[in-house]
């Protein structure tokens, strides 16, 4: 079977549907279920035979250990990992455990594991570790965007762990030879994103008439992936990556904050129209954050011409996807975001 870590969050559920509906080969799902894990995520394939789930917290070496030992995986796709840059900066105890520590103890009883397999299953295995293009730091409006032989310079608590998980990934293939691919992707957005990152956070704050946040001058740029495309290049780097390499993963869709907060009231106010106005007038501008990027732009150029991927959801087109997918789960938003959803998990785990 193959691992993925974090898959009851965003990025790793959407993944877990795409591998079951291609690949035949199980998946054991390995996630702490925190607050923005949510196995209500996977409601519709939790039943399906190649599917199980383990509750364990990848901090934990022994936990980890003991499932490389007991289900034997021919691969690990690792999203595990604290990922909201303000939860960083009032916190970045967390991120350090989760993001550096937990990321080394999967490497290392991987790298146990793996030293000890017949040499067929041996060549067959693969550490995909899965990161992100803040590692990079921030971009100039005329910069060139990044590619993957930029210099990282991570900002925040958050971008500056990944960087750490990113270089203990490089250490181990080149010091133990574990054969890892790593890929560093922009701004995801999709079903199934916790409402604290801005897209899902304005939908569901202009659907309950609550200001919209914008920081600073909204002018801040983002390279925006629908979590399909995301997913898609992930399966696609498994699959052909060549071991030890980087891969960038972008949407090509550099947009200004303000102008996705824009495109957002606009969607809804042509399928949800307010009683009074437009959605455009909740819109609020707040204090800037610290250290706050200016731009992110991925250069994907490495993916199209070595490995033949490029995303097919255009700016628009994913957004809509998107905002109509929210308007017609609402019940999921309202049970995640009334704390009922982590209530029913600390009566059953």
């Amino acid at each position: 079977m193959i691992f993925v870590t974090g898959g009851a969050g965003f990025i790793g559920s959407n993944f877990i549907k795409l591998w079951l509906s291609k690949e035949k080969t199980p998946v054991l799902n390995i996630d702490k279920l925190t607050y923005s894990g949510n196995l209500e995520n996977l409601k519709d394939i939790e039943s399906n035979s190649n599917y199980s789930f383990a509750k364990s917290d990848i901090c934990d070496f022994d936990q980890v250990n003991a499932l490389f030992l007991k289900y034997k995986p021919k691969a690990v796709i690792h999203f595990a990992a604290e990922s909201h840059v303000d939860r960083s900066i009032h916190g970045p105890l967390e991120f350090v455990k989760t993001n550096v520590l937990g990321t080394f103890n999967l490497l290392q009883a991987a790298k146990e594991y793996w030293v000890k397999l017949e040499q067929k299953d041996k060549e067959q295995f693969k550490f995909l570790h899965v990161s992100t293009d803040e590692v990079y730091g921030s971009l100039n409006e005329s910069d060139p965007a990044f590619n993957e032989e930029k210099r990282y310079e991570p900002n925040s608590p958050y971008s500056a762990t990944k960087a750490g998980s990113d270089h203990l990934v490089r250490s181990y293939y080149h010091t133990y030879g574990l054969p890892v691919l790593t890929t560093n992707c922009s701004n995801n957005y999709g079903p199934y994103q916790f409402p604290e990152k801005l897209i899902p956070l304005m939908i569901h704050n202009a659907l309950n008439e609550k200001s919209l946040p914008v920081y600073g001058d909204g002018q801040n740029v983002r390279d925006w992936l629908f979590v399909d495309d995301h997913c898609e290049a992930i399966l696609t780097v498994l699959k052909k990556g060549r071991l030890g390499e980087v891969y960038n993963i972008g949407g090509n869709n550099e947009v200004k904050n303000i102008d996705v907060v824009k495109l957002i009231c606009k969607i809804l106010d042509e399928m949800k129209s307010r009683k009074n106005g437009s959605y455009q007038d909740l819109i609020s501008f707040v204090k800037d954050r610290p250290g706050h990027d200016r731009r992110y732009a991925i250069d994907s150029t490495k993916m199209k011409v070595e490995l033949q991927w490029q995303p097919k959801e255009t700016f628009e087109s994913g957004f809509r996807k998107t905002v109509e997918w929210y308007l017609h789960n609402q019940d999921w938003v309202k049970n995640i975001t009334s704390g009922e959803y982590q209530k029913w998990i600390s009566k059953n785990y």
